[in-house]
């Protein structure tokens, strides 16, 4: 399908991953808008079923109705369906299923893999494919009977086993969607470590990317890890430690948030509102009534989300960490940037920064159409809102619920390009790239 597109449109890889992600979106979008769908029988606006296909294609988790109570078993299953596609990405599942087939995986699919798959190479991508979808239905498994444990006893089995197989998807997807109704996600469970243990650990599984997976899967007979895991381990750990120990300083005496548990419950709850933030979107606390300080290191986690490659979104540690040793490298009069005994390259540090220029004006930009749009709303948490959006990952500050369609519409472009836009300025600088011939003569300008 994807060499056929190509072929008659003589589009690049890049260009059919992202049409290939918005006719996902608009057919979701469709059959969400359809009375077959609704709980109540009835069609919905067609704005708000795009805005939860989006949301559930880009493994956001923002909502502009309630994903519990709105939507039937039949539309909740569509959800889960369209995160699924957008966790894995819709190339993984069409190689999976021409494999199955028994059709033939061309260049071109390979070459369009490799996009979708951010790997450095073509070798081995159909392999790829193939560990990717067995190591992701193995660990929903495993999340979803870990879950069963807590919500068949509560909702019963059917809709028990129904509820831990929905939640384990959109917590591995880092999609943050939850079926429990009126907004709540996982408030009611905030005294329950088994849910919310499996949900972070879930988390942060899909956010560290499969290459990295495989790599600490195989680590006992390879003995070594490429520093692009080394990277995303070292700065996924030092993220989740620092973000749980802000929060639960600053959230410690609040009692909308922390203030009110026990101590026990609080250190829970803290390292949960810091491992959610890597583009998830679940919270066990109440978001609207954190503290500033709590809702702005939300926001920096949910800047920086998750890994390149993975479920999440985000600016991506990887990128973060370039620019954090790039800065100490710098201070330490180095002429590279370097880690781990070895040195980036300066077409990578330049793709880092410029992806954090890119990233920030997004952000900076649907921040500003927010606050021309919904003037009656706190900055902060406008900012909150688009940044999630960017981020992918679906934590509210209160806002998206009442918003106006130029909002909306807004935070729609800024998950579609969240999920597939910065990947596809980072592959069109690759792509583009050319050597000059003419050599200009070197400039002093004064920096600082």
């Amino acid at each position: 399908m994807a060499e056929t597109l190509m072929k008659k449109s003589k589009l690049n890889a890049v260009q059919v991953l992202a049409i290939g992600f918005a006719l996902v979106i608009l057919i979701g979008g469709i059959i969400l808008s359809l009375p077959i769908s609704s709980a109540d029988g009835n069609y919905t606006n067609f704005l708000d079923s795009i805005f939860t296909s989006t949301s559930a294609v880009c493994v956001t988790g923002l909502v502009t109705v309630d994903t519990g109570t709105h939507w039937n078993n039949f539309g909740k299953v569509v959800i889960m369906l369209l995160i699924e596609t957008g966790g894995l990405g819709f190339m993984s599942i069409t190689i999976f299923i021409a494999v199955l087939l028994g059709k033939k995986i061309t260049l071109k699919d390979r070459l369009i893999m490799q996009e979708a798959m951010n790997t450095f190479n073509i070798q081995g991508l159909v392999k790829m494919v193939k560990y990717v979808l067995t190591f992701t239905f193995t660990v929903q498994v495993c999340g979803a009977l870990l879950l069963s444990t807590q919500f068949i006893p509560q909702f019963g089995m059917q809709t028990g086993i129904f509820y831990s197989i929905f939640h384990s998807v959109s917590a591995f997807c880092n999609a943050g969607f939850d079926l429990f109704g009126n907004y709540d996600s996982l408030v009611n469970y905030s005294s329950n470590s088994v849910v919310l243990l499996t949900i972070a650990s879930l988390i942060i599984i899909g956010g560290l990317g499969f290459t990295v997976s495989l790599e600490i899967f195989n680590y006992r007979k390879a003995r070594r890890l490429s520093t692009h895991s080394k990277i995303v381990i070292t700065i996924t750990i030092a993220l989740i430690v620092l973000g749980a120990v802000f929060m639960f300083l600053v959230e410690y005496g609040n009692p909308e948030t922390l203030g009110n548990m026990s101590f026990r419950d609080k250190l829970l709850n803290a390292f949960f509102a810091s491992v959610t933030p890597r583009t998830a979107g679940f919270n066990s606390i109440s978001t609207t009534e954190m503290t500033m300080s709590g809702k702005l290191m939300t926001i920096i986690l949910m800047f920086i989300g998750g890994a390149s490659g993975s479920t999440a979104g985000g600016l991506k540690v990887t990128t973060f960490g370039v620019l954090v040793f790039t800065v100490i490298s710098v201070l330490k009069g180095r002429e590279d940037t370097e880690v781990f005994g070895r040195k980036f390259s300066k077409e990578t540090v330049y793709k880092a920064f410029t992806l954090l220029f890119i990233s920030m004006m997004l952000v900076f930009v649907v921040t500003t159409i927010l606050t021309i749009a919904e003037p009656d709303k706190l900055f902060i948490n406008l900012l909150y809102e688009a940044t999630s959006a960017f981020g992918t990952v679906g934590l509210t500050a209160g806002v998206t619920q009442s918003i106006g369609s130029i909002s909306k519409i807004s935070l729609i472009i800024t998950m579609y390009l969240g999920r597939v836009g910065a990947l596809t300025v980072i592959l069109a600088v690759i792509n583009k790239k050319r050597k000059s011939r003419i050599k200009y003569p070197e400039a002093k300008i004064l920096i600082g």
